[in-house]
């Protein structure tokens, strides 16, 4: 076909059984320009090196798993095609997070702050009959969080966690907007305390990586401004 074309693809490669400190491997890999960058990962490991070690599920952009840096940008390896990046390609693993092997990393303490905000439904009074209402207006009020995959994208495209890997991070502050803003839930003013803590909300330095980073478009320095207003007001009636 006359539009495969040969890529020279460089990844990052570490396997602490083995390895005494990260290094670099190239490959040549033949693709097609409709070719995502997941699958010239399936093609390196399945045909020229087995011991690549990578995370992906779906491959439709909504587990977020494969989340890594792509030429030097977080992306889902799954929606990044290789007629956008031409015939070489670097791919690292999320920065921020220790690396398990390769492009794999430990997601655990992501995990542990998208936890600490309390990310489901809370409410204290007693059951209704059928399901706990609301009007298209209040559902609105929230819909854009409630996109977030958890890729971790954005908060590993963050100064403000590299600089401090305490910071709860963007995710994890827009999972709490998505609870805050819903009109059944009681417990928003429990994280809103949550993420006036030193290391929560107010870290943000506005640097907006996480707006670009994010697979899903969500416009998260919006929802970080309306939990920022909202901890100032003590309301979420913005």
């Amino acid at each position: 076909m006359a539009d495969v074309f040969q890529a020279t693809v460089r990844i990052f490669r570490y396997n602490p059984e083995v390895d005494t400190k990260p290094h670099w491997k190239e490959y040549t890999v033949e693709v097609e320009p409709t070719d995502r960058v997941v699958d010239v990962l399936h093609k390196i490991k399945w045909y020229q090196d087995g011991t690549l070690a990578f995370r992906r599920s779906c491959l439709h952009g909504i587990c977020g798993s494969d989340a890594m840096v792509i030429n030097g940008r977080n992306a889902l390896a799954c929606k990044v095609l290789m007629k956008t990046l031409g015939p070489k390609v670097v791919i690292e693993p999320l920065r921020g997070f220790r690396v398990i092997k390769d492009l794999v990393v430990d997601m655990e303490p992501f995990f542990a702050k998208y936890r600490s905000i309390l990310p489901y439904l809370i409410n204290y009074d007693p059951p209704p009959a059928r399901e706990r209402r609301q009007s298209p207006t209040e559902r609105a009020r929230f819909d854009d969080t409630t996109k977030c995959i958890l890729c971790a994208a954005c908060t590993t495209s963050c100064p403000s966690f590299w600089a401090n890997p305490h910071y709860i991070g963007p995710a994890a502050i827009v999972q709490a907007h998505r609870f805050i803003f819903d009109s059944r839930d009681q417990a928003w003013a429990e994280r809103l305390r949550i993420l006036a803590d030193r290391d929560g909300v107010w870290r943000c330095r506005s640097v907006f990586n996480c707006v670009e980073a994010c697979p899903r478009e969500i416009n998260i320095k919006k929802a970080i401004a309306e939990v920022q207003q909202a901890i100032i007001t003590g309301s979420r009636d913005l």
